[in-house]
């Protein structure tokens, strides 16, 4: 079976866009971003999207969180 598109990509599921109403310094990382989230909502919510502003507005960052599911290997199978 061949694919529909196969130029085609995946994407970041996104289902909640949140603005902040704040600016922030668009010279901080992604550490103080997600930091003002933890400050707001207790907790980065899966497949949202945080949108930060400059003062003058003319620039934006976006933080983006996603579930990643990582393998787990128990004790057991381990030996």
């Amino acid at each position: 079976m061949r694919p529909l598109c196969p130029w085609a990509r995946p994407v970041i599921r996104i289902d909640t866009i949140w603005l902040a109403t704040g600016p922030m310094d668009m010279r901080s990382g992604t550490e103080t971003a997600l930091a003002r989230v933890v400050a707001v909502f207790g907790a980065a919510k899966p497949y949202c999207a945080y949108l930060f502003a400059n003062r003058r507005a003319n620039r934006m960052k976006a933080l983006v969180h996603v579930l990643t599911r990582l393998p787990t290997q128990r004790a057991s199978e381990i030996a």
